[in-house]
């Protein structure tokens, strides 16, 4: 069987250079100068770190994580650094106000459920050039403020920090900046100078509001231990419509099936505008650019057909949620366009038509030789009346479980319904009634 470590090698094609990939991607917004020789000649170990906030990372953290993926599969070494320490304190970069503090107890829950998510995409067991995820908690929780100022807060000077566009910007608002949050900066270089002594880390990855701190580290690390460390940032990503990427009207795009479930997080990407989609591609897919030109052909010449969206929405959920989620996530997609219900759960039919207009009708109707089809249509509100359910069904228009009702004497009993609880009807093409037995 093909390895992880194999499978992404051959998934690398020709590209022998992480620059230029992470270039023809995109995913360059500013690098420090020297970095794109570095990363030709050498094999470098680079660090990322996530924030503690929730139990999930959401899908804008996909974009730092592919980055950390595709870094290991062109022989670097990744460390995911989870910010156990610096999630006390919390980042102003890209904050309008201060965030509230968790406790340790809940930054050590949320901890737990993102090293999971991030085993799903780092080769832990590769040979040569393991992943590795590590809690600043663990240094930074032995450091006393005397030990930070001396050996950290010395070598900034006030005017440095307030040069920062993060302090800036917050220093402007109503609300100001809090001397905790001031000092998160130092916290991140500090981070950033742990892991060079630790483990010769010496390029650290992030967005494009992260390079102020990283320039902090890079600053740290040349004057204490005399060494030269990179930095590179990722364009924040946004949306056409002018959106926050991973915001819906139902709220965040969680990594999590329990917070967001795969059907749900395949539909998100299957709603990618046409002028997105091709930037998505290059971003969370693993699709060589061959693939990736032909996509964004099919976009300009037959933008109805959304086979770009469709690959991307495929691609994604198979590599957050693996191609059993895939399966039922395209299953279910279907069943709105007249797919047959099949195994479907009664939670999937809940998350497909959570718009769908719903009646409820008595169990007891359900028992025994059923309820007659033209009754069911007609009570539910779906049809206007039992005349217009007649002609409904006589037309071939009226659908149980988008099974056409073959005639006005069928009857609908407990068994059709999905776990005994749930009808779906369709009138016509595209009118869905979701009927709920109580």
């Amino acid at each position: 069987m093909e390895t992880k470590t194999e499978r992404a090698t051959a998934s690398t094609g020709t590209r022998t250079n992480l620059y230029d990939e992470y270039a023809w991607r995109g995913m360059v917004y500013h690098a420090t100068p020297e970095l794109p020789e570095v990363l030709a000649c050498e094999k470098v170990t680079a660090y990322i770190g996530f924030d503690p906030t929730a139990r999930s990372l959401h899908v804008g953290s996909l974009l730092p994580i592919m980055a950390l993926a595709r870094l290991q599969r062109f022989g670097h070494t990744p460390i995911a650094v989870v910010g156990g320490g610096t999630g006390l304190i919390g980042d102003p970069s890209g904050k309008s106000q201060e965030r509230p503090l968790l406790t340790r107890a809940q930054v050590a829950e949320n901890l737990e459920g993102i090293r999971n998510q991030l085993a799903h995409f780092l080769d832990f067991d590769a040979v040569s050039n393991p992943a590795r995820i590590v809690n600043n908690l663990d240094w930074l929780g032995a450091l006393s403020l005397v030990d930070f100022l001396r050996d950290v807060g010395k070598y900034f000077t006030v005017n440095y920090m307030l040069a920062k566009e993060s302090v800036k910007r917050r220093i402007a608002s109503e609300d100001g900046i809090s001397y905790t949050e001031f000092t998160y900066m130092l916290l991140q270089a500090y981070d950033y100078y742990v892991l060079h002594e630790r483990y010769g880390c010496t390029l650290q990855m992030g967005g494009s509001d992260q390079w102020g701190n990283i320039l902090a580290g890079t600053d740290l690390i040349r004057r204490v231990a005399g060494a030269k460390a990179h930095g590179l940032v990722f364009p924040l990503v946004t949306t056409a419509g002018g959106t926050k990427f991973g915001k819906t009207e139902a709220g965040t795009v969680w990594l999590d099936p329990e917070l967001t479930s795969p059907y749900r997080f395949y539909q998100f990407w299957l709603n990618t505008d046409d002028q997105d989609v091709v930037t998505y591609l290059k971003y969370f897919t693993w699709l060589p650019p061959e693939e990736v030109d032909a996509l964004a052909t099919l976009v300009e010449t037959a933008p109805e057909r959304r086979e770009a969206q469709r690959t991307l929405a495929r691609e994604v959920t198979r590599t957050v949620h693996g191609e059993t989620a895939l399966a039922r996530a395209e299953r279910a997609s279907a069943v709105l366009f007249g797919g047959e219900l099949g195994d479907l759960s009664l939670d999937e039919l809940r998350d497909i038509f959570e718009d769908v207009p719903s009646a409820e009708l008595p169990r007891a109707a359900f028992e025994g030789e059923g309820l007659g089809v033209v009754d069911l249509f007609a009570e539910s509100g779906l049809a206007s009346s039992k005349g217009e359910a007649r002609r409904l069904v006589r037309s071939g228009g009226a659908y149980v479980n988008n099974v056409r009702v073959p005639d006005e004497q069928h009857r609908v009993t407990l068994e059709a319904a999905v776990e005994g609880q749930a009808l779906v009807l369709r009138k016509g093409r595209k009118h869905y009634q979701l009927v709920w037995l109580r």
